[in-house]
């Protein structure tokens, strides 16, 4: 006779081997994700087996397949209308990128939404905020995105804000960017009082804020002082710890001259006293201020031969994006001519004091968020998130911690943490399902996947393997697909002319 415990594992596997797979690009009114190793966005370590149950949009249950659940367990897969079977497999919140482009041409040239939209689902991105693009079609983006009618992220769109001529001005097109249906703003190159008047603007209409500072007369403490939801990158924290109050530039310097501008940004991080950026990132912890790195954005100019041959380069990139990274003066972040050994070596350091200078910020208490803002600087759409996450390592950030950053950490910055970032029961149904453990080896979180040693044989593994958003149901290598083939027609239209 038959033990009531290996009766239900029974009863759970045929319900498990009769249920239908999903199709890619549906949402099922019940789909089971079963036996998965959970790695929640709150910061917790791994922990399995479990089954998630989705209804439509939402996860309805995460259940703990031990003896007293297997009946549950049973009972969920006899009553699902379709499901993954994730033995083996490791489960995520669906990872969000915190500052990206919606591009759809580089340098002039077209660039279709659905090779970059195509290839934030194959690398589990199911949140994106836009942080500056074409406003009007980007709300239209999102509109499309929300009714589940073009396979997309969910986007949050945050518009450039421009330099407002005053006070009255900066106000007024905080009003009108509300009135549109903007979910926050993003500032860049902003003077210090329109800056103050269009900030509690926001505020009081309720519109959070990311801050690109760049070499302008507004720092850090102005983003502490005013209340800004983000900083991006990272000009304007070192500036705000420098004792003369301004970096130490030469006299031949100009700003516009992109080449000039990201040689001495190499420099920056020296010339910050420790003890006073100590305060700085202090009181950015008191202000709540975050903080959203994209660490990947300027690695090409530590080591510019590594960001030119990355290896889904050979297959994904577009023409039109690969010739906009050329060295090129018209193109922001093109600045590669004449780039030495010397900027880079300025640069390696840079980067030593800025991941210490993160390691430090989260030692205090800050949040510390994650985006890539691919698309430039040889940095590819979802591509640059991962690696974003791999530069968080780096850093001295554990896995566990990084997986945070990416989801839990970046729906706080979002103002969405009790919606998106978790895997537990009431949240939106944004998850990835991962061939391999990406806290043991963050580049399976890579769709191209990697090779390992398998009893004692190579195999090609890793990649996201489904990922949903929404509820809706993505294939992800049928997508990475997709995008192989837009990049090859391209290439041979390309080639044609």
């Amino acid at each position: 006779m038959l033990s009531p415990q290996l009766g239900l594992t029974l009863l759970l596997v045929a319900g498990i081997a009769s249920a239908q797979a999903p199709v890619s690009g549906r949402r099922y009114h019940r789909l089971l994700i079963h036996n998965a190793t959970v790695v929640d966005g709150n910061g917790t370590p791994a922990s399995g087996p479990k089954d998630i149950v989705v209804e439509d949009n939402r996860i309805a249950d995460v259940i703990a397949l031990d003896p007293v659940s297997l009946g549950r367990g049973a009972r969920e897969a006899a009553q699902a209308d379709a499901v993954i079977d994730a033995t083996g497999k490791y489960v995520l919140p669906g990872l969000i990128d915190a500052h990206a482009h919606l591009q759809e041409e580089r340098g002039g040239k077209p660039q279709p939404i659905e090779y970059e939209l195509d290839i934030w689902l194959a690398c589990g991105i199911t949140t994106v905020r836009d942080v500056g693009s074409d406003t009007k079609r980007a709300l239209e983006l999102r509109r499309l995105s929300a009714e589940g009618k073009i396979a997309a992220p969910r986007l949050f769109i945050y518009p450039m804000f421009g330099r407002p001529r005053d006070a009255a001005a900066a106000r007024a097109h905080v009003r009108e960017l509300k009135q549109a249906g903007a979910d926050g703003i993003k500032i860049l190159g902003i003077d210090r009082d329109t800056m103050a008047a269009m900030e509690d603007e926001a505020h009081k209409l309720g519109l959070r804020i990311a801050h690109h500072v760049g070499v302008e007369e507004t720092t850090a403490w102005d983003d502490i002082r005013y209340g800004t939801t983000s900083i991006e990158h990272w000009y304007g924290i070192p500036d705000a710890a420098i004792p003369e109050g301004v970096q130490n530039f030469p006299s031949s310097y100009n700003y516009n001259n992109e080449t000039d501008r990201f040689r001495y940004a190499g420099h920056l991080w020296r010339e910050a006293d420790p003890a006073r950026l100590t305060k700085v990132l202090q009181a950015m912890v008191d202000a709540h201020v975050a903080w959203v790195p994209t660490l990947d954005i300027y690695e090409a100019s530590r080591d510019l031969q590594r960001a030119q041959t990355q290896p889904w380069f050979a297959d994904y990139l577009h023409p039109a994006l690969a010739e906009y990274f050329r060295p090129n003066p018209a193109n922001h972040g093109s600045y590669f001519l004449g780039w030495t050994s010397t900027d880079e070596t300025f640069w390696k350091e840079n980067y030593r004091i800025w991941m210490a200078g993160l390691r430090e910020f989260d030692r205090l208490g800050g949040l510390i968020g994650m985006g890539d803002d691919a698309g430039f600087i040889y940095q590819m759409y979802g591509f640059g998130l991962i690696r974003s996450m791999e530069l968080h390592q780096e850093a001295g950030f554990h896995p566990i911690r990084i997986v945070e950053q990416a989801t839990g950490n970046n729906a706080r910055i979002l103002g969405e943490e009790e919606r998106l970032g978790r895997v537990r029961a009431g949240w939106m149904a944004d998850l990835i399902v991962v061939n391999g453990n990406p806290l043991e080896n963050l580049k399976v979180l890579y769709p191209t996947g990697v090779e390992e040693i398998r009893g004692g044989q190579a195999v090609h593994t890793g990649g996201v393997e489904w990922t949903i958003k929404d509820g809706i149901v993505y294939h992800a290598p049928e997508l990475l697909a997709q995008v192989k083939e837009m990049v090859a027609k391209a290439r041979t239209a390309s080639a044609t002319k």
